[in-house]
């Protein structure tokens, strides 16, 4: 009983009651009210029955945090071009039986890869890369790099993360995608450099440039741009590892795709940080305005009517 009324006195101290006011309201009511109230509304509209087309397949890696933002990009990206690109959803390990359940509702032909399975799986296909196998196992976004390509049932791969939106439909991307000639990897183009090695260290050690702005929060990926032997190269790397954790793989992404080919999407899909969408078909909401995904991004979608029409 004791234990109870403590817990219960802890969690009414004016700390916890203003840290709690300010993970609810520190972005403003507005904010709150579309996350809070108008985000679950996500949940009512029908599945997306077909995720079939195997020309390009979406892997994106989700969490307890992220699975319902991931519900409304993927959405919003069926909805604005109509492809029925084959999706597979790889989950950290957080997700609980609630949005396990909710994805698999809403996206019944995609295949959804539990971390369990995905780490018996990376145990064997990275045996014989240490470094690749041991920053794996240790950084939370690294499964992108190399779960997505052990579990990828295509040529081509769309990349994308759980906080991106679609308000039009991104014509120039599907024309990449689509195009067997096209035999580059893209990408959105980030706002400065976020990489943890410089381009003189590249160049001067490869012999090849790394191409800067690189964003691996939407892209396409082709297969043969992701190779264990080039991220085993590129661990090595002074310093490679010493960065925000977020912009490792970032780096790696980057790295292999210079090696391979690269360009950036047009600038109307490049990471911004000031409000405002604009003419954009899309915009990535990256976790400095994450708050801008509710109060701007779906606050957009629903003035176009996206939740009725599903």
């Amino acid at each position: 009983m004791w234990k109870t009324l403590e817990a219960f006195t802890v969690r009414l101290t004016p700390g916890a009651l203003r840290l709690r006011f300010h993970q609810k309201f520190g972005h403003g009511v507005r904010v709150a009210w579309y996350r809070d109230v108008l985000r679950p509304r996500i949940l009512k509209t029908p599945p997306v029955e077909n995720t079939t087309d195997k020309q390009c397949e979406i892997h994106v890696l989700t969490s307890g945090r992220d699975w319902l933002d991931l519900i409304w990009a993927l959405k919003s990206f069926y909805f604005s071009c109509g492809r029925h690109y084959a999706l597979c959803i790889h989950e950290d390990g957080s997700l609980n039986q609630f949005g396990l359940e909710s994805l698999r509702r809403h996206f019944p032909t995609a295949r959804i890869i539990l971390r369990a399975e995905a780490n018996a799986k990376l145990a064997k296909v990275l045996r014989a890369f240490p470094r690749s196998l041991e920053f794996r196992n240790t950084n939370l976004l690294a499964p992108k790099v190399f779960d997505f390509i052990a579990f990828l049932q295509s040529d081509r791969m769309a990349l994308f993360d759980s906080d991106i939106l679609f308000f039009a439909e991104p014509t120039i991307y599907l024309q990449r995608v689509e195009d067997p000639a096209y035999q580059r990897n893209t990408f959105n183009a980030d706002c400065a450099d976020a990489y943890t090695v410089e381009p003189d260290t590249v160049r001067a050690r490869f012999a090849h440039e790394l191409l800067p702005r690189v964003n691996s929060g939407f892209g396409l990926v082709h297969r043969e741009s992701i190779r264990w032997g080039w991220t085993e190269e590129f661990l090595g790397l002074p310093g490679i590892l010493d960065g925000h954790f977020w912009r490792i793989e970032q780096t790696l992404f980057a790295l292999c795709s210079s090696r391979y080919g690269v360009e950036l999407l047009p600038d109307e899909y490049t990471l911004r940080l000031e409000p405002g969408v604009g003419a954009r078909c899309f915009r990535h909401y990256n976790g400095t305005i994450r708050h801008l995904m509710y109060s701007e991004g779906i606050a957009r979608l629903l003035e176009q009517g996206f939740l009725a029409q599903q």
